[in-house]
């Protein structure tokens, strides 16, 4: 067969991890996002999408292997999207900031999860399985961004979640580079996902992606080979996505979750640092919404093409949740009027209220190429509010409360958990984050058996 190629390389690499390489500090982090991915996941379940997605669930598929939030039990690949569109459908979940790419790595947690309670394994090999997500994920935005050429950020997620759902389900080094090399071959998604009039397909490419992962992982055990060249070959991923790239998979370690973010706010990941300004600004000086004559946010080339009205389209013209959650002007507006930015600023009759759909024409947003270059370390704004009598203010940030420099204590998550979880048993509430908090030393089933009784 010749020289060993990358993806062989990779899978040889995820094999030969063990839960001893990981940090405490990695261990510790992990818990932590998938604390706040369930608490995600347990405040999506009554929306209409994710209920749509759970009749469908269980409907094609009964009596499996893997639980489903909620109750009920069905095959990997099934529980892997439901429970995935629950983690992801309020994008509430945690971020990854590099150059040229955002991703959500906790997108991962639903496909390492099935694969584990599928294989009967213990919360250690869940961690394991997720941080080799997390690391494949992270790297291949750092070094492969796509968005550029017009791809989605699921693309990294469909290595990263393969690598961790094969190595969860015990997978042999050649196996899981076949796992890896069916997914990554498969699942190349279109970055329209995120652009225009949006649809529900924002909050589900990446639990798609996922569920395709696990499925990759299936078919790798069960001896279906992948392309061996999927990253240097003939029309492989250098030639026709991401361009050449190198990263030295022996050589690297398991700490790219110490390097994500947590989203203080139910808010596109790039609002942040706006959103806390505009809310400590509207604390302090208390002016009335109607004697504002206008919002000028000046921000880093990310948030403005993404979320601003640059490349990815009008960002004023706002109907639906998907669109809302992914505007500028309105999370600013929803930030101003309602003094926080939740689940509750992105329902219909939230969104379509003369209040906001009037304030959010007040807000203009460009990018400063300054900021640009300050960005991913620092997530750098400068907001401007004028008022009717021509008083202008001023409000700089470099940050927010969740950012790396900043970052989220598990206290602080709690509290965001509580929040999201409030519609739930409070003891069960705190049974499934106690749970997460000793997932080295419980098989997975300990968990999942509290999720099914959500």
């Amino acid at each position: 067969m010749g020289n060993q190629t990358i993806v062989e390389t990779l899978g040889a690499w995820v094999d030969s991890k063990t839960y001893e390489d990981l940090s405490s500090e990695a261990v510790e982090a992990l818990k932590g996002r998938v604390l706040d991915a369930i608490g995600c996941a347990i405040g999506a379940l009554d929306s209409e999408t994710i209920k749509s997605i759970r009749k469908m669930t269980t409907d094609l598929s009964k009596d499996g292997s893997v639980s489903l939030i909620g109750g009920g039990k069905v095959a990997p690949e099934f529980a892997t999207f439901y429970n995935g569109a629950a983690v992801r459908y309020l994008d509430y979940n945690d971020s990854y900031l590099a150059k040229g790419e955002t991703c959500h790595p906790s997108d991962n947690v639903s496909a390492v999860l099935a694969a584990t309670e599928h294989n009967h394994g213990t919360g250690k090999d869940f961690l394991l399985g997720l941080a080799i997500a997390y690391q494949i994920q992270c790297r291949l935005s750092d070094v492969a961004p796509v968005r550029k050429h017009g791809f989605d950020h699921t693309v990294q997620e469909a290595y990263g979640a393969a690598a961790g759902s094969a190595k969860a389900l015990g997978l042999s080094a050649e196996q899981i580079a076949n796992a890896i090399a069916i997914s990554g071959t498969s699942y190349n998604s279109l970055r329209v996902t995120r652009t225009g009039e949006l649809s529900n397909w924002k909050g589900l490419a990446a639990p798609n992606t996922a569920r395709g992962a696990i499925s990759s992982a299936l078919l790798a055990k069960y001896g279906i080979t992948g392309p061996r060249e999927v990253f240097e070959g003939n029309k492989g991923f250098f030639e026709t996505v991401a361009g050449h790239f190198d990263i030295d998979w022996t050589k690297e370690g398991l700490d790219s979750v110490l390097g994500t973010i947590i989203k203080r706010y139910n808010a596109e990941i790039h609002s942040q640092s706006s959103i806390e300004g505009i809310i400590e600004f509207k604390n302090e000086h208390g002016i009335a919404p109607e004697d504002i004559k206008e919002v000028r946010l000046d921000t880093f080339d990310v948030a403005f093409h993404i979320i601003g009205g640059g490349e990815e389209g009008d960002k004023k013209v706002i109907r639906v949740k998907e669109e809302a959650d992914h505007s500028l002007p309105y999370m600013l507006s929803a930030a101003y009027l309602d003094g926080q930015v939740l689940p509750a600023q992105y329902e219909q009759d939230r969104i379509l209220k003369q209040d906001i759909q009037e304030f959010l024409q007040k807000v203009n947003v460009k990018e400063d190429p300054a900021l640009s270059d300050r960005f991913p370390a620092e997530m750098a704004i400068k907001l401007e509010i004028e008022t009717n009598d021509g008083q202008v203010y001023t409000i700089e940030k470099d940050d927010y409360q969740g950012f790396t420099s900043r970052p989220a204590s598990w206290n602080i998550l709690l509290e965001k958990y509580h929040l999201l979880t409030q519609g739930i048993d409070r003891d069960l509430a705190d049974k499934i984050a106690n749970s997460i908090a000793n997932l080295e030393n419980i098989d997975i089933t300990e968990l999942t058996e509290l999720l099914a009784q959500v």
